[in-house]
This record gives structure tokens, C-alpha cells and sequence, in this order.
């Protein structure tokens, strides 16, 4: 008898949860969504809780939790809705469930994720923010507690395949040489570096490979993206910065690579398509069918790689710093990100704005050692804080967007 994996899925809303979702359907024999969670889109919530019928439905607003619990009771439907970050974190430790979708955008997933940790629960990790901002109290939570922990960005559930099959966090005796972290160069991979000042929200999230959110689009328009998945890397494979190389792969086919020290270089491919990860770490270590199209390789005929333009995508730059220098700091980088990133995205700053504003904010906060959450939840907080002190002191506009040529430094 199959035995049935029990899951919550936290960020159900989001491009990685329906895509969960969509793989989860597939096997109604295999999986049973028992808690589905989001901030505050009551009605995909409401589609969500009518096909999989979960036990919670959690949202993070608690004015979208009454206005759920009203479409549901009027539907008749026995999901119990609860609001809050308490009840991320319940849901993310139920006893009656094993595994953990973890795929809350932003610092917000950093909690529920912890509590599915401390739980002993087996972990599928799609949100960066826990390991850029606590991986090493992470990891040492997984560790303790004997939680299991598969990675579900497509770059590093390619790099997991890529490995040994039983690899212990010891890249030199496993005989790897490197990682190689791909990365597909965005939308202005090719623009020229005079144009970028004028970028509008909706170029930077048209991006040419990927069906993501606004946020992360945005964040690989300016390969922030990567540069938070070279730190991801470095916690979830014990890999020191120096051995992790990001390659711009224009196609997205190759997801990333490991190289061995015998000069071997193995390589996962595949469709850009979430749902790969996702089935792979769903079933672990079976594989099974994810809605995923054969790949044609004969129509994509070639591929390219290059090596990453540093001018070109300065917050890459400010990524592998904040690694370098630890502690508070990949917090800090993160925190000054979602801020930066959030405001361009409501047409207030420009595009080359954002890395200045990351950059400033590094040089404002010392480096602290982190031994806790509240020590990365104060730097979070801090981050933030300077970063909008910042933005409100240099209010000086034109075309209604906050001038670059003003914050240059």
C-alpha cells in the first residue's frame, strides 16, 4: 500500500504553490493537502480549499481570513480558517503531517519554516530568505532536530541530482572541484548599460524563460536572484564562495552543474518548469510524473554560456560581499533588497536605483555575529529602517521617480 505524504503547503497562492498544487493532483493516491496558506488572496485561496479540501486555510491578513471563512461557510465547506504568523507556524508543525512545501516569498517564511525544523518535518525549501537571512541557524535546526531538507530552486535541486547520491557536506572528499550555478541573464542580459536608468516594472518582470512573481522577476532582472542562491549554496552544501561559479546560460536548459575533480562535469536539464523540482523532491527518492513536456533538444539546437557581467549586475557583486563578510550581513543585503525592490515596483525609484540603495545600506550597518533569530530579525529590521531613511531624505524627483544621478554613491 502507497503510503499517502501529508502535506502543508505554505505560500499555496504563489507561482510555486499552484505548481505544487498542479503536481500534488496529479496523484490524489500519493499526497493529501492537509493546510494551505497565503497572505491575502482570498479568492485563488477560496478555488484552492474547494478542489483539495484542506483541513486549515490559513491566511497571513486577518481581515482576508473573515472574508474566507465567510466564502467557505457560505459554500459550505468544513475548512477551518486561521490568520497570523502563529498559525504559519502551527500548520508548519502539525502532527498529523510529514511534509512541508515551504514557499512564502520573503522574510515572512522565515518562522513557519523554522517551526517545520524544529518539527522534524521533511522540508521541500523554496524560500531563499530562510537560508540567505538564518542559514546557519537553519541548518543547525535541521541538523538537531533531524528534519529532512530538499531543495526545490531549480539551480540547487539541480545541483542535489548533480551530486552524490548520499553526499555529506564534504565537497572535497565527495572529489568535487566546484558548483557551477547557472544563470539565465534576465531581460537586459544584452541592453545597453545606458537604457537600464529608464527600465519600467513591467520590463523588468517580463522575463524571457520563467513564469515567476513580481518580486523574484525583478530580483533576476538585476541577478539578485542568483546572487541569493550563491549564499543559498553555500549553506546547503557546505560550499565555500570561491568554489561556487555562476555561468549566465541564456536558454534556462541546463539548470546547473557539479565538476569533479577528475574533470567530469555532470549537468541537470530540463524544461523551465517548476514542477521538475518539485516532483523530483515530492517523491524522493522516486521519480514521478510531473505534467512536465519532453524536452525537444533538437529545437534548441545550441547553448550558450557566459561568464557574468559584474557592471552590468552589481547587486551579483553585493551578494557574494555579504557572504564574504557573514554574520548580519546577508540579512542585511536581503532586507535592503525586498525595500529597494518593492519600491521600484511602485514606480517611485529607478531601476539602477536599486543596488545603489543596497550598497548604501551595507555601508550604514556594521557586521554583527548571528546567534539567534531575533539577531537576524534585527538586522532585518534595522536594514529596512535605513534603507527608507535613506529614501526619505533624497526625495529628489524627476519624471516623478527618485533621480539615480542623485544616488550614484
Amino acid at each position: 500500500m502507497t503510503h499517502i505524504r501529508r502535506l502543508t503547503v505554505l505560500g499555496s497562492t504563489g507561482s510555486i504553490g499552484e505548481s505544487t498544487l498542479d503536481v500534488v493532483a496529479r496523484h490524489p493516491d500519493r499526497f493529501q493537502a492537509v493546510a494551505l496558506t497565503a497572505d491575502k488572496n482570498v479568492e485563488k485561496m477560496f478555488e484552492q480549499c474547494k478542489r483539495f479540501h484542506p483541513l486549515y486555510a490559513v491566511m497571513l491578513n486577518e481581515q482576508s481570513a473573515g472574508q474566507l471563512e465567510d466564502k467557505l461557510r457560505a459554500a459550505n465547506l468544513a475548512t477551518t480558517v486561521l490568520s497570523g504568523v502563529e498559525s504559519l507556524e502551527k500548520v508548519a508543525s502539525l502532527p498529523e503531517i510529514d511534509t512541508v512545501m515551504a514557499a512564502i516569498v520573503g522574510a515572512a517564511g522565515i518562522r513557519p519554516t523554522l517551526s517545520a525544523a524544529r518539527a522534524g518535518k521533511h522540508i521541500l525549501l523554496a524560500n531563499k530568505e530562510t537560508l540567505v537571512m538564518a542559514g546557519r541557524i537553519f541548518m543547525d535546526t535541521i541538523r538537531q532536530h533531524h528534519a529532512t531538507l530538499l531543495p526545490i530552486d531549480s539551480e540547487h535541486n539541480a545541483i542535489f541530482q548533480s551530486l552524490p547520491q548520499h553526499y555529506n557536506g564534504d565537497l572535497t572528499g565527495s572529489g568535487v572541484r566546484r558548483i557551477l550555478l547557472t544563470a539565465s541573464g534576465g531581460p537586459f542580459r544584452k541592453s545597453d548599460l545606458q537604457t537600464l536608468a529608464t527600465v519600467t516594472p513591467e520590463q523588468a518582470c517580463a522575463h524571457p524563460n520563467w513564469v515567476m512573481g513580481r518580486k523574484i522577476s525583478v530580483d533576476s532582472a538585476t541577478m539578485m536572484n542568483k546572487g541569493l542562491e550563491v549564499i543559498e549554496a553555500h549553506w546547503l552544501f557546505n560550499v565555500e564562495p570561491s568554489r561556487i561559479q555562476v555561468v549566465v546560460h541564456p536558454q534556462s536548459v541546463i539548470h546547473s552543474m557539479v565538476e569533479y575533480i577528475d574533470g567530469s562535469v555532470l549537468a541537470q536539464l530540463g524544461n523551465p518548469d517548476m514542477r521538475t523540482p518539485i516532483a523530483h523532491a515530492l517523491g524522493y527518492p522516486e521519480r514521478m510524473e510531473s505534467g512536465v513536456q519532453s524536452m525537444d533538444i533538437f529545437k534548441i539546437a545550441q547553448l550558450n554560456f557566459e561568464a557574468p557581467d559584474f557592471e552590468r549586475f552589481p547587486c551579483l557583486g553585493l551578494a557574494y560581499e555579504a557572504l564574504s563578510k557573514g554574520g548580519n550581513m546577508p540579512a542585511v543585503l536581503n532586507a535592503a533588497n525586498e525595500v529597494a525592490v518593492e519600491v521600484f515596483l511602485a514606480g517611485k525609484i529607478s531601476f539602477t536605483a536599486i543596488p545603489a540603495i543596497i550598497r548604501h545600506v551595507m555601508q550604514s550597518i556594521d557586521r554583527q555575529e548571528v546567534t539567534d533569530l531575533d539577531d537576524v530579525i534585527q538586522a532585518d529590521s534595522l536594514a529596512r529602517e535605513t534603507a527608507r531613511k535613506w529614501l526619505a531624505d533624497n526625495q529628489v524627483r524627476k519624471n516623478g521617480r527618485l533621480d539615480t544621478s542623485a544616488i550614484s554613491g
